[in-house]
């Protein structure tokens, strides 16, 4: 989802990145000095030092006074940007005031967030390499179909951004060393040739209403200044042939960043063993549902079955129609609290943000009664016709995504998260928190009674519980273990069942995503608190108790999960968190 991976400074990569990179700032070498009289004032020195180091993060926050900047991406505004996480992380270890124990787990939260966004800036060379470092950062969205100002507020806002464009291209192309891993090209010509297109089409025509002519003759000029510099990265990108590897992390890092990001210090082969066994239990329910809903067929040929039930009208019209339905579910079954009234739009995906089928925009909490919007993707035009109609998935596939996004997934974690007493609680939302809850929800849906049984139901909450499975095992393959593109291709095929479209963008998508094993580990660690805190609260499996614990799962905002295991059940250090 893409607001929440603001948020959480970690689509999912490019979201991850969202928040790690500089911009033009007064020197901040005493932002969180700590000499802060008390812990409020510490916290609150540090955001102020923040935001106008990530204004792209802070615009998503709901933070207009940053609107139109964009991030210094010279080598000199990365550095800047790393050091002051250095100094937030020593200065937050040494505050010695006093502290209560919602403080001390707050400052422990900070901790956390810059020690997982200083691994990607001083870890790695995605500055260098990976154009998802600067997509989410660069992505106007925000100002074209977030009515939080009227039209032409937001069209000067737009064209502050456009203006900005240019430079922040050059030092893109200066910091790109070619050449890339093909799957970078691929992303990188894609997306920011896609924002180029965006410029003229979608973004021209959100602003059409505004009929100051002056004001449209200048963000012509600044759209297609934009636009030739988005171009003409795009070519630069693509002007040497990719190679086929040089994407990984190798062990050491990807340990590391799983450490830091989201506090796990699992060892990679317990890691890969755990990934296995839930992929293997998912087949075997898979098999199960399939003797029943297509006897007699293959697997493949059963999720082909459950698949070739299309919409009419399309997947977004679809999940429009299934929202009610699912809502109306969690309130029926009282499974977990739903703060206020919002509701979720569905629109189709811009064409510059279509490397995942589909994902999610929330506004953050700074802002007021926005919508958020369910975006989903069509076929890539370039693939052949019967990969583009695989592509599109059946009803009960759309359902389980529905689940993730919207209801109980992302959106109602925003819901909660918007409503945390921490302030870290409502701007950064982890990427194993947000992607774990909202895969986790789609199987405990299912296990609340969801579709009343139904083989058909189950096989589209498989088939989305499998493509995470090859998700967790191609990341730690990819980055680990010499697992080529192909072979994590093949993997998706084989062994979870993904038609052609899918495995193509959900191998390359590991190379430039490394973390999104966090789908997968996220809910494997939901799933064990449940466990454990269900036991510890009225016994062992009581669905009674779900609510109690969903509700103070989600209060938490986002921090590594561990953080709130540990919290939860209320040990000095987390146990077993799988």
């Amino acid at each position: 989802m893409k607001s929440k991976l603001a948020r959480f400074g970690g689509a999912a990569m490019a979201a991850t990145l969202l928040v790690l990179t500089a911009c033009n700032a007064s020197d901040n070498k005493s932002a969180t000095a700590p000499s802060a009289k008390n812990w409020t004032e510490f916290r609150d020195n540090f955001l102020k030092g923040y935001f106008p180091l990530n204004p792209n993060f802070a615009v998503y926050q709901g933070k207009h006074e940053f609107d139109g900047q964009l991030p210094d991406w010279s080598p000199e505004g990365l550095e800047k940007q790393a050091a002051y996480l250095e100094k937030a992380i020593a200065d937050a270890k040494a505050f010695d005031g006093e502290m209560s124990p919602a403080e001390k787990f707050e400052r422990d939260y900070l901790v956390h967030v810059a020690q997982g966004q200083l691994f990607f800036l001083r870890d790695t060379d995605f500055a260098q390499k990976n154009p998802a470092f600067y997509t989410g950062a660069l992505d106007p969205n925000v100002y074209i179909a977030r009515p939080y100002a009227d039209a032409t507020t937001r069209m000067k806002a737009f064209i502050a951004y456009a203006e900005k464009v240019p430079a922040a291209a050059a030092q893109i192309k200066a910091n790109l060393k070619l050449p890339l891993p093909a799957t970078f090209v691929k992303y990188g010509t894609a997306g920011f040739g896609g924002f180029a297109d965006y410029y003229k089409g979608d973004a021209k025509a959100a602003f059409a209403e505004v009929k100051d002519a002056a004001l449209q003759k200048q963000f012509d000029e600044a759209a297609a200044k934009a636009g030739a510099a988005m171009t003409d990265l795009a070519k630069y990108v693509g002007s040497q042939p990719g190679t086929p590897d040089g994407y990984a992390l190798g062990a050491a890092k990807f340990s590391k960043m799983i450490l830091t990001n989201e506090g796990v210090d699992t060892p990679l082969d317990e890691l890969e063993r755990i990934g296995q066994a839930d992929l293997k239990r998912n087949q075997d329910a898979l098999k199960a549902a399939c003797a029943t809903y297509a006897a007699g067929m293959t697997i493949a040929d059963c999720m082909k079955k459950m698949n070739s039930d299309k919409p009419a009208d399309g997947p977004v019209a679809e999940a429009r129609r299934q929202l009610p339905t699912l809502r109306a579910f969690l309130i029926e079954k009282d499974i977990v609290t739903i703060p206020g009234t919002e509701q979720a739009q569905v629109e189709e995906s811009p064409p510059y943000n279509r490397q995942n089928s589909a994902y999610i925009d929330i506004p953050g909490p700074y802002e007021k009664g926005l919508p958020s919007v369910y975006y989903i993707s069509p076929p890539d035009p370039a693939w052949d016709k019967a990969t583009q109609d695989a592509f599109i998935p059946g009803k009960k596939d759309l359902m389980f995504t529905s689940v993730h996004e919207v209801w109980p997934g992302h959106f109602l974690n925003f819901l909660h998260s918007n409503r945390a007493e921490s302030i870290f609680g409502k701007l950064f939302v982890g990427y194993a928190f947000a992607e774990g809850w909202a895969h986790y929800a789609e199987e405990m849906m299912w296990d609340a009674g969801l579709g009343e049984g139904d083989p058909e139901t189950h096989i589209g909450q498989l088939s989305n519980a499998l493509l995470r499975d090859c998700r967790y095992l191609s990341a730690i393959g990819l980055h680990t273990k010499g697992m080529t593109v192909a072979d994590s291709e093949k993997l998706f095929k084989e062994q979870c069942y993904q038609d052609e479209g899918n495995a193509r963008q959900q191998a390359a998508r590991g190379t430039y995503d490394p973390a999104y094993l966090n789908y997968t580990m996220g809910k494997l660690m939901i799933r064990k608190l449940r466990e454990d805190w269900t036991a510890k609260n009225g016994g062992a499996g009581d669905k009674t108790k779900w609510k109690a614990f969903h509700d103070e799962f989600l209060s938490y905002g986002g921090p590594p999960i561990p953080m709130v295991r540990a919290a939860m059940m209320k040990e000095d250090a987390p146990k077993a968190v799988f």
